[in-house]
């Protein structure tokens, strides 16, 4: 494959991974993934920028040679995770001469995870330069998106930032720009929501950052690059931003319809109240989708049917990646049904204690939701309705 030219002798040296089905054994992935490396060709020295996904180690290679590259000077590691550098032990045997450049915290991850000795790894700390010649690399430190040890590397002269995994997409592509349209736009919140959201006042951070560099272009690790920054820049300004949007998610798992139908009727009557919803079926629906519901919800309605005295698993398995993802949402309540008793909510409010939320009074129903039930639910809706008008939302 002919490495694609980007600006001024930097190229594009990725490669697409359309088949990849699952990310991390955990993420399931829409249009498989890219795994982008960059070359940067100065007057005096060459540099790689991020390397290959081991699988991909071979074509990767065999790329490099049919392109003509026979000498690297520098394989700069903005990250550990093997997505990134896992192919920089492959590297060193191909060009001995080549020196690794990365943070601290990375060298540290690269030596346990790739073996890589430490002779062979120089180490930068923020703002620090490196010169190609006629084109400098600077270092910039972003630990926390999304592991301690990320950087960006800037290419100053061409004004072209790499970002590692901040700002990505799984998307792959034909062309290596991105065409600022609504399917990477969906797969750009996917990624943010289901990777960087547990970040997102770093993520807030680093992205004001990058507003006040005005980089001409974003090169990320993941999907395509960005010629027009601020169409990815503005998203995360508003995902990242402290309030949320007049929208109640409302997950559920219902053994016998009858916390379906609970869901069902909050979720009619706050529409007609001019409040949104989604409701999310945890059984059939796909994680992802719940994930980029909590991105923009300000309010969770967590409904579960129970299984031998305690919450039905899935909804414990919601609650979980709910704690874990740390979304923006201001209040939480449950609902449920139960034939024979037992704790139905106490280990989802214990499971969902990571988030900082009011807690609305839940409702809990014995078999079918009758009369008085739907009264209680009245009482919730209009509380969620008055919590939504209370930050001027409706």
């Amino acid at each position: 494959m002919k490495f694609r030219e980007i600006k001024n002798n930097v190229f594009y040296c990725g490669l697409n991974d359309r088949d990849r089905r699952i990310f991390d054994e955990l993420i399931p992935l829409e249009h498989g993934t890219t795994y982008n490396s960059y070359l940067v060709k100065g007057s005096e020295k060459v540099a790689i920028i991020d390397t290959m996904y081991p699988p991909k180690a071979e074509e990767y290679l065999e790329n490099l040679d049919e392109n003509g590259i026979t000498h690297v000077d520098y394989i700069i590691a903005n990250h550990g995770e093997q997505d990134h550098s896992g192919t920089i032990p492959k590297l060193l045997e191909k060009y001995p001469e080549a020196m690794v450049v990365t943070n601290a915290i990375c060298k540290g991850n690269i030596m346990e995870m790739l073996l890589v000795p430490e002779e062979k790894i120089m180490v930068v700390k923020n703002n620090d330069e490196l010169s190609l010649g006629d084109k400098t690399l600077r270092f910039i430190l972003a630990p926390g998106v999304h592991w301690p040890d990320t950087m960006f590397t800037h290419i100053v002269e061409d004004n072209l930032l790499c970002t590692c995994d901040f700002l990505g997409a799984h998307y792959t592509f034909e062309d290596i720009f991105c065409p600022d349209n609504c399917e990477v736009e969906h797969s750009a919140k996917r990624y943010y929501a289901e990777i960087m959201m547990p970040f997102r006042n770093l993520c807030k951070k680093y992205t004001k950052q990058i507003q006040e560099m005005k980089p001409d272009m974003i090169l990320p690790s993941h999907g395509p690059i960005y010629k027009n920054p601020d169409f990815i820049l503005n998203l995360y300004e508003d995902w990242t931003a402290d309030e949320g949007k007049n929208l109640v998610l409302l997950p559920y798992v219902s053994m016998y319809n009858s916390t379906e139908e609970m869901i069902d009727y909050i979720s009619q009557k706050l529409i007609e109240k001019g409040v949104k919803t989604q409701v999310f079926d945890i059984v059939t629906g796909d994680l992802g989708d719940l994930a980029m519901g909590l991105v923009d919800a300000t309010t969770i309605v967590l409904g579960s049917s129970m299984v031998l005295a305690g919450p039905h698993p899935m909804a414990v398995n919601v609650a979980y990646l709910a704690n874990i993802l740390k979304p923006k949402a201001k209040f939480a309540t449950f609902v449920g049904s139960y034939g024979w008793g037992g704790n139905l909510f106490g280990m989802l409010s214990q499971m969902l204690s990571g988030l900082k939320v009011d807690a609305i009074e839940p409702v809990l129903v014995k078999g079918k939701p009758k009369k008085e039930d739907f009264e209680k639910l009245d009482i919730l809706i209009d509380e969620i309705y008055n919590r939504h008008k209370s930050l001027n939302l409706v």
